[in-house]
Order: structure tokens, then sequence, then C-alpha cells
């Protein structure tokens, strides 16, 4: 049974973030129960590495004094696994934005599909998705993105430690991916599609593992608020 101690001091919690919600959307609903069930005014509660709205899966939160250590848990290494829809892309690279071109697949096949996966894997240079939440000159990309505004953006360069095809309907392609700190699997399936001499856009995402703490641990955001009723 956890005190009110208990999350002043520091907690690791693990939660299954749902479909469209925000991480700070989180954030704030286990802020405001955990307030509501020790009626506290305040207390700290941040999460270690944001998730897309249209991303599922594994959402780090720490409360109180663990807050401090929320750098550690966004550097370490994370694998997600989705679908990319191939044969059309969109301006934020996933499902955010309409389709802006389509492109043929007949000469994509599984041979292809798994050669180039190797085109990914290692250090790679990647430039983020201008629909992202990266600050330039004080504004976040996708605030300019959405006023129409292009900018130049420098690739960086991230670690894919792992790239594989888990399963190919095309036009969608399943894949695992366990990748560093920084990595934008939206931008993995912009050049993964232009390296096919196609197009591919992420039609699905899901964060399986940060570091040691895995997806299938973690609570769904009602099952901790009873958890915090029965407590």
């Amino acid at each position: 049974m956890r005190t009110v101690d208990d999350f002043k001091n520091g907690q690791v919690l693990l939660i299954d973030k749902p479909l469209e919600w925000t991480s700070f959307q989180v954030v704030n609903k286990l802020r405001w129960h955990i307030k509501q069930r020790f009626h506290l005014k305040k207390i700290k509660v941040g999460h270690a590495g944001t998730l897309d709205p249209l991303a599922t899966g594994l959402l780090i939160i720490c409360t109180g004094k663990e807050t401090k250590n929320i750098n550690t848990y966004q550097g370490q290494v994370k694998e997600y696994t989705g679908t990319f829809t191939l044969g059309a892309t969109t301006p934020s690279y996933d499902l955010e934005t309409e389709i802006n071109q389509t492109f043929s697949t007949a000469h994509i096949t599984a041979n292809l599909l798994t050669e180039t996966t190797q085109q990914f894997t290692g250090n790679i240079q990647q430039k983020p998705p201008i629909f992202s939440a990266i600050k330039k000159d004080g504004k976040r990309l996708y605030e300019l993105a959405r006023k129409g505004e292009t900018t130049e953006i420098k690739a960086r360069e991230v670690t894919v430690f792992e790239f594989e095809i888990t399963n190919v309907t095309l036009p969608e392609v399943s894949f695992r991916i366990v990748c560093s700190k920084g990595t934008y699997i939206r931008s993995i399936a912009y050049d993964f599609g232009v390296a096919l001499n196609s197009g591919a856009h992420l039609s699905a995402l899901r964060r399986t593992k940060i570091g040691d703490y895995a997806v299938k641990n973690a609570l769904k955001i009602e099952e901790f608020i009873n958890s915090l009723e029965v407590e």
C-alpha cells in the first residue's frame, strides 16, 4: 500500500498510454488523482519521454523526488512496434495530416524490405519531422508547420540497434525497432519509403520498452486510479 510519503519521496509509475491522449494529459490526470486521494495542494509529477497522441504504450511517470531522475530514464534505449503504410506520404509522416503524394508499390518484395532495413541499422543520420515538438527560434516546429511555414531542419545522429520486419500485408508493413533516445520512428517511416523508391508513413506505433521497463507491466490509467482508491 503506497502512502502519501511514498509519492512525495518518489515513485516510478509504468502507464500504458491510450490512443489520442497527449503525454501531458496523462501526467495531469495522474497528478490530479494523487492530489485528491491524499488531499495535497501540490506534488511533482512528470513523464520520462513524450509519446505522440497517435502512439500508445509505455510512459514512465515519476513523482516527488524521483522527478529529478527523469533524464536518466529518458536516455535509456527504447523499443517500438508498429506499422508503416507504403505507397503514400503525409506532411507529418503519420496520420495527423492527410496524404499528399502516392506511389507505386508493385516492385516491393519481402526481400527488398528486409534488405532495406539494413540501411537504417547502426548509427544513422535523420531529420526530425517538421511536425515535431523540437524548438527553433523559441517556437516549436509543429507550430510553424501548422501555419504553413517552412524551416530548415538539421539532420542528427541516432542509433538503431535492431530493425526487423515482422509482417507484410502490402501496403502495410509491421515492424519492431530498438533505438536510442531522440529517434523519430516517423522519420524512419518516411526515409524507409524513399529508400524503397516508393513512399511511406507511420500508421500505428506502440512503445513496448524503455530500458528494462516493459509495457506488459504497465497499468492502464483507470487501473492506476482504481489502485489509489483501494489504497
